[in-house]
């Protein structure tokens, strides 16, 4: 028995996304919102799954991703909340 797959693997695109993919992703979420990732490619004009989109999107490019190194007072923070939780 076993799951169900999360979507049909025939005809989908896998390795990089493109830059072309990423805009109709953003453009697609912009106007139509998170959720309902299973039917987003379908709709969106992408060849991926829905997880694919949804981890692209949660990854990579939301807005309020944060890239590049940590700040000054973000290594403070850390260290201070270790010394003050220690390892869990």
């Amino acid at each position: 028995m076993g799951r169900a797959p999360c979507c049909e693997k025939v005809g989908l695109k896998r390795g990089r996304w493109t830059a072309e993919e990423d805009q109709l992703l953003a453009n697609y979420i912009a106007e139509h919102g998170e959720g309902s990732w299973r039917s987003l490619p379908k709709n969106a004009g992408l060849l991926r799954c829905g997880k694919s989109c949804r981890l692209r999107w949660i990854n990579y490019l939301r807005a309020d991703v944060k890239r590049g190194n940590i700040s000054k007072e973000e290594e403070d923070i850390i260290i201070k909340l270790h010394a003050t939780l220690g390892n869990r």
